[in-house]
């Protein structure tokens, strides 16, 4: 049912609401995990939310922060209730490595199992990589039923500190699709998902409810700010820009890179950037935009975008536009344009095939609705990756899901060749979990660069083409390699890299709690079958 229409005068209130500071967690503190009944684009539905408090669970979740070298604990509550969605949980810190800390990794089925209704689990981890992270539940798709939120790790030692003037909880940008019905019940009808909605810092709108509230970013003339881009899609990719101003990236998905100015960035599920803004344009009202590439596209009565508002401008909407307005130099980012800051070459020597390890895995489909990896579908195991190696199971034959966990040694240099095969949905954004990667070779071009390609932990696979990544095996346990397009992942394009399997004992050491775990979800499970995956 469509929210009737908002005043003109509640329409700027609320606009002008959505300017305060995200709720903050700083290195220590509960999230609790709750379903309220919430209309982030005027549409009402019940979602899974997390927050400090059951007060004031909402989405995006609050932001996480620490500098680097901190340890952070957090403590996860589960207290979902619906049973319409998935009640048990998990909680990934994506992009955070989790070097020793592999049982903190919080993907069900591969680090953990579940947290259940009731129960919490205290996730205790030190992040020394400095960057613009997020967080996300990671068993089925209950993260695109709304938990989600921002992860930022500052450091008192950033090399960019002067190019800018601001960098705080006002300065986070998220990005991420919204739908109407639940993800379980997206998942059920075999259908390709297409969202209803584009979410920028939580609010947004649907073609048929022109009047919600748009998020407000305020900027002082005169001042550069370093905004933190992060897209918790679970499926679209989005075009980002901000009318009439360019924008210098530094950082992308935690490793520092090459300034580099842009007027757009195609945007995949799960990348984020640092970029430097100079709020230099004319005092006023100005869009920010993210169309999606499936669902409502375009910005046609204010879907898809946000305002920037400098200091002084009425409380109003942008004048209308049809398209952003670039100034300046550059374009649309190209990923391959990107080069590291620090240590640019890739590892391994300057040609196709020049590791120690080559993984080949070609990604393909099924009817009716069935992603391989290299002809095998994930199936969620029902012991967990890390509790099979920890147990003493040394073979691929011998962990499951047969054929999609592959072994790495300690201390190699890592291929892996991602054909895009005949996956549809594409391009395909994969994620390496506990890795930062060279993209030696991007899915459309046939360009190999060993010399300074872009560092980050998701990059793109398209149908029929091949990208290839490389990375050093130093972080031992078994890390997940998948498609950030959760419906895709839950449909099976996902696998294992089980790294340094002989050491894992000595090196992967989880508490007494992450033993508990599994007997309570266990029991969870069979007491409540409709409430898991």
């Amino acid at each position: 049912m469509v929210s009737p229409p908002f005043c003109l005068y509640t329409v700027l209130s609320l606009g002008i609401l959505g300017t305060l500071a995200l709720e903050t967690i700083h290195r220590e503190g509960d999230l609790h995990v709750a379903n309220r009944k919430i209309a982030p684009d005027g549409w009402k539905r019940s979602a899974v939310l997390a927050g400090k408090s059951l007060a004031t669970v909402d989405i995006p979740g609050p932001l996480i922060t620490a500098n680097r070298g901190d340890r952070l604990k957090i403590n996860v509550i589960d207290e979902l209730s619906d049973t319409s969605m998935v009640r048990a949980t998990s909680i990934h810190w994506h992009g955070i490595f989790q070097k020793g800390t592999n049982w903190a990794d919080g993907v069900a089925s591969v680090t953990q199992c579940p947290i259940i209704p009731g129960e919490s689990f205290l996730y205790n981890f030190l992040v020394p990589e400095p960057g613009t992270y997020w967080y996300h539940s990671h068993i089925s798709v209950q993260y695109c039923d709304g938990l989600r939120g921002p992860l930022v790790i500052y450091d008192p030692e950033d090399p960019y500190k002067g190019e800018y003037d601001v960098d705080d909880e006002s300065t986070v940008l998220t990005i991420a699709d919204w739908y109407h019905r639940t993800a379980r019940d997206i998942l059920a009808t075999q259908a390709a998902p297409a969202p209803n909605a584009t979410l920028i810092n939580g609010k947004g709108r649907y073609p048929e409810n022109p009047t919600a509230p748009f998020s407000v970013i305020n900027v002082e003339h005169g001042k550069r700010y370093r905004f933190r881009l992060i897209s918790m899609s679970c499926d679209p990719s989005h075009t980002f820009s901000i009318d009439g101003h360019n924008f210098t990236i530094i950082e992308t998905d935690g490793q520092y890179t090459q300034p580099h100015t842009v007027t757009s960035i195609f945007l995949h599920a799960g990348q984020r950037y640092s970029i430097i803004l100079h709020a230099n344009q004319k005092i006023g009202n100005y869009w920010i935009r993210a169309s999606p590439d499936d669902g409502p596209v375009g910005y046609e009565n204010g879907i898809n975008s946000a305002i920037l508002r400098y200091s002084g401008s009425p409380p109003s909407e942008p004048q209308p536009s049809t398209h952003p307005t670039p100034t300046g130099p550059g374009s649309e980012l190209k990923e391959y344009d990107l080069a590291p800051l620090f240590s640019p070459q890739a590892p391994g020597r300057p040609r196709p095939g020049g590791a120690d390890v080559t993984l080949d895995i070609t990604l393909g489909f099924a009817l009716p609705a069935s992603f391989l990896m290299n002809g095998v579908q994930w199936k969620t195991p029902s012991v967990p990756v890390l509790l099979q190696m920890l147990s003493g199971q040394r073979h691929p034959k011998s962990l499951v899901p047969n054929g999609l966990v592959y072994l790495i040694p300690k201390g190699a240099i890592v291929e892996v060749n991602l054909h895009g095969g005949d996956a549809p949905g594409g391009p395909h954004p994969f994620h390496l979990h506990g890795h930062a990667f060279s993209v030696v070779k991007h899915g459309d071009i046939d360009v190999y660069n060993f010399q300074n390609p872009v560092r980050r932990d998701v990059t793109y696979v398209s149908t029929g083409n091949l990208t290839t990544i490389r990375f050093t095996t130093n972080n031992t346990g078994p890390w997940f390699l998948h498609c950030h397009k959760d419906f895709h992942l839950e449909d099976g394009l996902a696998a294992v890299l089980a790294e340094d399997i002989e050491d894992v004992k000595e090196e992967v050491v989880p508490p007494d709690e992450w033993k508990n775990l599994c007997p309570t979800y266990e029991e969870f499970s069979q007491t409540y079958p409709a409430d898991s995956p």
